[in-house]
């Protein structure tokens, strides 16, 4: 049985929303930064099992740095939210613990994934201290340009959607 699932992403302006989600539905990258206005909808089938699908239906939602001036209607049925952090650029995870308040506030506490991208551009004995020092709730570390770690942290969510209906 297949069930239709609305998933938002949300983060900061380039922290890789639109890459990680070219990723993840057709296994691309591009280099070239295409700012998102409003909102782009993309969609993938993810199977679970044999017998069980869900169609994620990716809200591509603009980066702000004010989360709280996010258009109402966009969030609207929302099912789950994947929260996107840039680990390079530090004003993107600052208030990360603030910014996910905001967002849990506006989608009634739906499942949230929150994913810290573009892992490729810091070397891997600096994570650890980085995150550590900030104290970042992280779910999962991706690079969109690698395809690390993207294709685990859509399908978790998906199986927690899943689950959840």
């Amino acid at each position: 049985m297949q069930k239709s699932k609305k998933v938002v992403i949300l983060g900061h302006f380039g922290v890789g929303k639109t890459s990680l989600i070219r990723r993840f539905v057709s296994n691309q990258f591009s280099d070239q930064y295409k700012v998102t206005i409003g909102v782009h909808i993309s969609k993938k089938v993810v199977d679970l099992s044999d017998e069980d699908s869900v169609s994620l239906i990716l809200w591509d939602l603009e980066g702000t740095d004010r989360l709280e001036q996010i258009r109402e209607a966009y969030l609207l049925g929302t099912h789950g939210v994947i929260f996107v952090f840039d680990i390079n650029r530090p004003s993107t995870f600052q208030n990360l613990k603030r910014d996910l308040e905001t967002v849990k506030s506006k989608v009634q506490d739906r499942p949230t994934v929150v994913i810290g991208n573009k892992k490729d551009l810091v070397p891997e004995e600096e994570i650890s201290s980085l995150l550590e020092e900030h104290d970042i709730p992280y779910d999962y570390l991706t690079s969109a340009k690698t395809g690390e770690t993207v294709e685990e942290a859509f399908l978790h969510l998906a199986s927690i959607l899943h689950h959840d209906s």
